[in-house]
């Protein structure tokens, strides 16, 4: 069986700018070549991931840096600005949220899983159900439109794939270049590990696409669980 995403809308909703490149990147470039319309909308500033030597306005080079890897896929960006480690799922930030996904009008959302390991990922899961429920709410105003339907929820995989149940696996053996491209543009980050460290993020997300792979019979595969609930889920 091979999905397709065709005139699909997929809009990524991430904690901190490398996280679609770890979770979801290799999806989104081959939804791309169906032709599908993608956007990213990260939540966090990326303010508090200093490297050792510190870095000048770190939330600048972080959002540039996120641009970049975007212009990889020709996603749409959408920023937010909580400050790392302060993502709360509260009525300011859902309705921020809800906003992205009117003005993106996005009919399938991709989120980090309720139970990843980071607690803004963990927000950012809480406010991504809430926001795909109201943002075809016409009760709940925000300056774009109410959608005509809730978009699909797809839960993400966990990082190191910790307590992770895959409901369904993306063949992205053709696109794990495009990851690794995309990671590449987060310099600021990569700089964080030294050379040899099993937890430097090349190291994890490569380590896990091919183990996602392997379990599906591909090269490499990344893992969602969608959310099965109430006008989230769909047939595919």
């Amino acid at each position: 069986m091979k999905l397709n995403f065709a005139h699909q809308r997929i809009l990524a909703v991430i904690a901190h700018p490398d996280d679609t490149e770890l979770l979801c990147a290799g999806t989104l470039a081959r939804a791309r070549e169906d032709g599908a319309a993608l956007g990213i909308c990260v939540l966090c500033q990326g303010d508090k991931g200093q490297p050792e030597k510190p870095i000048r306005n770190l939330t600048a080079v972080r959002r540039a840096e996120l641009r970049a890897a975007a212009k990889l896929l020709g996603a749409a960006v959408f920023t937010h600005d909580c400050h790392d480690g302060e993502l709360v799922e509260d009525a300011v930030s859902r309705a921020t949220l809800i906003e992205s996904m009117r003005q993106f009008q996005a009919t399938l959302v991709l989120a980090h899983a309720p139970e990843d390991y980071h607690p803004d990922h963990q927000a950012a899961a809480k406010l991504a159900e809430a926001a795909t429920w109201f943002s075809a709410s016409r009760g709940h105003r925000t300056k774009s439109p109410a959608l005509p339907t809730q978009p699909a929820l797809w839960w993400m995989d966990t990082l190191n794939m910790s307590g992770f149940a895959p409901g369904i696996y993306i063949d992205i053996s053709r696109h794990a270049e495009v990851k690794e491209q995309m990671l590449a543009c987060h310099r600021s980050q990569l700089s964080r590990w030294k050379e040899g460290d099993p937890t430097a993020l090349p190291v994890v997300m490569r380590r896990q696409y091919q183990a996602r792979g392997a379990q599906a019979g591909v090269a490499a595969a990344e893992a969602f669980r969608p959310y099965d609930a109430f006008k989230r889920a769909r047939a595919w």
